[in-house]
C-alpha cells in the first residue's frame, strides 16, 4: 500500500511522532491529503506536540514567554497554545538548543577527555535550565532592581520564591548551565588581559609586539568601533533591508579593520581588547552575567571586539554597569532556607555529581 493511501487515524498517528515542528511542516507539504489533515482541527495539537519534542518543556518555556511586570515571576501561569505564540517558541527554542551544542565544550573544556554529545534527556534539561535562568534574569536583572535594592531582604525574597518553584536537583542543573554561561563571558565575550596575552602569544609565538592594556577602567571611554546591532530594541522590527544594511555595515568594519580580537593591524591593539586584571575583570563578569541567555549568545556570535561588546552594554542604560548578577547570591539564600551546605552543593555541581550531565 502507498503512503498516501494510509487511513486518515494512521497519518494523524505520524504527524503526532514528529520530533520537529519542520518534520510536521515538510510531511504537510507532501500531498493535498496530508496537508489537509495537518489543517484539520489537530493542526494546534501536532504542532504543541512537535514543539514539545523539539524544543521542551514547554510549561517552563511558556512561562518565559509570558512573563511580564504585573505579577511576581513565580506565579505558574497557563497560557492556550497559538501560532503567535509558537512562533515565539521556535525563536526561544533555537536560542536554547544553540546552548545544548555549546554545553559540551565548555562543560569539559579541560577535561576534555570526558567530552560526548549529550543525550536527549540531558538537552531537554539543558534546556529547561537555560528557559529557567532566563525567566529569572528577566524578572530581576532591569532596571527595577538596581543596585541599592539587591541586598533587601524583600527583595531577595521576592527573588528567592521564583527558585522555591524547583527543587534542589532542578537547581544544580541551573548552576551548572549558570557556570557555562559564565564561561563563554569570561573566555569569549570579556577576556581578561591575561587571557588575551596568552592567546596572543600562542597564536603569534615569534612576535615580538608588546601588547598595552588597559588597567585603570572597567568601562573605557567609548570605543570608535561602531555598537554592534542590538536585536532587543525597537530597531529589531525594523525592514529585513535595514538589517541586511547595518549587518553588512558592522561585518565590513570588522572584516577590513579586525575581524578578530587578535587581528594584526595597525588601527587595531590587540591589548585593547582586554577587559582588565583578575580583580576588575571579575566584576566586569559579575556585569556581563545579568544579561539574559539570547543576549549573551548574541554578542558571542556577532561582537567579535571590545568595542562592540561596550557598545551594546551602554544601550542598555546605566543601571546595568557595577551591578553584578543576583542568581548566586539568591541560590544561596534558598540552599541555606532548605538546611543544604553550600560549598557542598556548589562543590558537587562543579565536579558533575548533580547538575545537566551526571
Amino acid at each position: 500500500m502507498l503512503f498516501e493511501f494510509l487511513a486518515t487515524e494512521l497519518v494523524s498517528h505520524v504527524y503526532f511522532s514528529c520530533s520537529s515542528v519542520t518534520d510536521v511542516l515538510a510531511l504537510s507539504a507532501t500531498c493535498r491529503r496530508f496537508r489537509d489533515i495537518y489543517a484539520s482541527s489537530q493542526k494546534l495539537a501536532i504542532l504543541e506536540e512537535a514543539a514539545e519534542a523539539q524544543f521542551g518543556p514547554l510549561k517552563d518555556l511558556t512561562q518565559l514567554l509570558t512573563h511580564n511586570a504585573s505579577q511576581p515571576a513565580h506565579i505558574i501561569r497557563s497560557v492556550p497554545f497559538s501560532i503567535a505564540l509558537l512562533k515565539q517558541i521556535v525563536h526561544a527554542g533555537r536560542t536554547a538548543e544553540k546552548w545544548c551544542e555549546i554545553y559540551p565544550f565548555k562543560k569539559w573544556k579541560y577535561n576534555y577527555e570526558r567530552r560526548r554529545l549529550l543525550t536527549s534527556d540531558e538537552r531537554y534539561r539543558l534546556r529547561r535550565a537555560i528557559y529557567r535562568l532566563w525567566l529569572y534574569s528577566r524578572a530581576f536583572h532591569n532596571r527595577d532592581h538596581p543596585r541599592e535594592l539587591r541586598a533587601s531582604k524583600l527583595v531577595i525574597q521576592k527573588r528567592a520564591g521564583l527558585l522555591h518553584n524547583w527543587s534542589t536537583l532542578e537547581l544544580a542543573e541551573i548552576a551548572d548551565v549558570h557556570n557555562v554561561l559564565r564561561e563563554v563571558v569570561h573566555s569569549n565575550i570579556c577576556p581578561s588581559n591575561g587571557t588575551i596575552a596568552r592567546k596572543f602569544k600562542k597564536r603569534y609565538p615569534d612576535h615580538e609586539h608588546s601588547l598595552l592594556f588597559n588597567i585603570h577602567l572597567n568601562y573605557p571611554p567609548p570605543s570608535q568601533t561602531p555598537p554592534a546591532y542590538n536585536p532587543f530594541t525597537a530597531q529589531y522590527h525594523a525592514t529585513a533591508n535595514t538589517l541586511s544594511s547595518h549587518f553588512h555595515s558592522t561585518q565590513t568594519f570588522s572584516t577590513r579593520y579586525a575581524s578578530s580580537k587578535f587581528s594584526l593591524h595597525p588601527n587595531h591593539e590587540v591589548g585593547a581588547e582586554g577587559w582588565g586584571d583578575d580583580i576588575p575583570h571579575y566584576y566586569v563578569v559579575e556585569d556581563m552575567l545579568k544579561l539574559d541567555p539570547e543576549q549573551i549568545m548574541f554578542l558571542k556570535e556577532n561582537a567579535p571586539l571590545k568595542g562592540m561588546v561596550e557598545g551594546y552594554v551602554r544601550g542598555l542604560g546605566d543601571w546595568f554597569e557595577n551591578n553584578g548578577e543576583t542568581w548566586v547570591q539568591t541560590l544561596e539564600w534558598v540552599l541555606d532556607e532548605r538546611g543544604e551546605d553550600v560549598a557542598e552543593f556548589m562543590g558537587a555541581v562543579a565536579e558533575g555529581e548533580v547538575g545537566v550531565a551526571v
